[in-house]
């Protein structure tokens, strides 16, 4: 589990920010530029069209998610 502080979304500038209601991404926001790249890679990996199912994709990242210990 991380500890770094979330930096509150006030002190993004705005067009660095993310929708991240689980503050997952938002671990990024000490770099702003970073955290916006990172959401838009997931977002692009995850929601748009591929090669892979949205399903699979889903599968793949809770097996991942689960051999890396992650809690959430």
């Amino acid at each position: 589990m991380a500890f770094i502080r979330y930096t509150p979304n006030e002190e993004i500038p705005e067009r660095h920010r993310v929708p991240d209601r689980d503050n997952i991404i938002r671990v990024h926001g000490v770099n702003p530029p970073v955290m916006k790249n990172h959401y838009d890679f997931y977002v692009t990996l995850m929601h748009r069209p591929g090669p892979l199912a949205r399903s699979r994709r889903e599968m793949i990242a809770l097996t991942v998610s689960g051999l890396n210990g992650c809690r959430y």
